[in-house]
């Protein structure tokens, strides 16, 4: 697959797959730091943005590329969260940000400059709450990635995103997307390629490997010579999503393999790295908030990806509300059974963080499904039992009920795969 560039001098164009790209992201950063700004205590909030392939800025239609939205996503966000901590009586909080934009091309670094510095120049004047440093780089990412650490080093920095939107695939290393996540305690990365560019790596890097876990999900390797007829296929999707997840899963505790939703094909997928299940949950509203911009191919309960493609028991999940009415028909199933084999109780915490990693679940789902079963129920730290799903906090236990209905528990053999 051919790599395409922007000209950035010229204007670039904005095309489909970035738009739906670039909602999720403006509205996943806004909502990340509303959460992280959220103790009442707090009088400071300090983070790096990291902006790997950060273009020009703006595209010929005005529209705002991704160091823009994280600029103006910081002023709304200090904006919001003052305004409602002083409606709550608290101080107001600072955020400090230090925003690291690399590009290779001299071109496009020039373009982001001019399009940056006059917002810099308001903020300075009218966001006293709002202390952006900004930094630009001019090197391919891997080379730029040593100066990046200096940064985050120097500054001590331990919330840290990054947002790599390359262009084909092997522009970052599967390393370094190891190494973002184990050195700094809060990293969280966006990180998009091109599925085609992906495939071609794989195919050429570990053919044995990549024909193996072809073969695992019932697809012959000859099958992908020609992938313009099959990218639209949703089987196809599901085949996909498996490998890509089989390829990053080590990288993250947790690791959304959706792909940009394309019905004509779905060609960039758009993976969200965290280390807390919190990031995850959060970013799986924000898909259901937006409904349709990404997709998934499988089940929609706890166990996403396991299902099997030669009983064609997959479905097409586009984080819709027909798909949350599938999804939480599954979930009534699926945490009972969990709980189960855990024993017959969880903190909610460690369900969290058992759940996140595999399932596209909306939160309130989640917990609307703990308390309509009629299996379990939800205990509060002082022993009362939950009535509301909005109510339930990671201090709750889940548990099984001494009287219960019957629901199925599998031995290992007969377990969904």
């Amino acid at each position: 697959m051919v790599e395409k560039r922007y000209q950035w001098a010229d204007g670039a164009t904005l095309d489909d797959h970035s738009r739906r790209k670039h909602k999720i992201l403006r509205e996943y950063f806004f909502k990340y730091l509303a959460v992280r700004c959220q103790i009442p205590q707090q009088a400071k909030f300090r983070l790096a943005v990291i902006d790997g392939f950060a273009g020009g800025g703006r595209y010929k239609c005005g529209a705002a590329g991704s160091p823009i939205i994280f600029v103006e996503e910081l002023k709304n966000a200090v904006a919001a969260v003052n305004l409602e901590r002083a409606a709550q009586g608290l101080g107001a909080i600072e955020i400090e940000c230090l925003l690291l934009l690399n590009d290779e091309s001299q071109e496009a670094i020039n373009t982001l400059k001019s399009n940056v510095t006059p917002l810099l120049a308001e903020i300075k004047e009218n966001h006293d709450k709002l202390n952006l440093q900004v930094e630009y780089l001019n090197h391919p990412f891997e080379v730029a990635y040593p100066t990046v650490q200096k940064y985050l080093s120097q500054g001590s920095y331990r919330s840290v995103i990054f947002n790599l939107d390359q262009c084909g695939h092997s522009h970052v290393a599967h390393g370094t997307i190891l190494d973002i996540m184990r050195s700094y305690p809060s990293a969280e990365i966006f990180y998009t390629f091109a599925v085609e560019s992906l495939l071609a790596f794989l195919r050429k890097s570990e053919p044995e490997a990549f024909a193996k876990q072809l073969g695992a999900v019932g697809v012959d390797d000859t099958a992908l010579e020609s992938l313009q007829g099959t990218l639209n296929n949703n089987a196809w999707l599901g085949v996909a999503e498996r490998l890509v997840f089989e390829v990053y899963k080590n990288c993250a505790p947790f690791v959304s393999p959706f792909s940009i939703n394309n019905p004509n094909g779905w060609r960039y997928w758009l993976i969200h790295f965290a280390n807390n299940y919190r990031a995850r949950q959060v970013y799986n509203n924000i898909l259901h908030d937006n409904s349709s911009s990404q997709a998934h191919f499988g089940r929609s309960g706890l166990n996403m990806l396991a299902y099997d493609p030669s009983h064609e028991e997959g479905s097409l999940y586009l984080f819709g509300d027909n798909d949350r009415a599938v999804a939480k028909g599954q979930l009534l199933e699926d945490i009972p059974r969990l709980v189960s084999e855990s024993g017959d109780a969880l903190l909610i915490g460690d369900f969290y963080a058992g759940i996140y990693n595999a399932t596209p679940a909306h939160a309130d789902d989640v917990h609307a499904a703990m308390i309509e079963n009629p299996d379990i129920e939800v205990i509060t730290a002082n022993g009362g039992e939950r009535r509301k799903a909005n109510t339930i906090v990671v201090g709750d236990v889940i548990k099984i009920k001494k009287q219960r209905s019957f629901f199925p528990v599998f031995l290992d053999s007969d377990k969904p795969q």
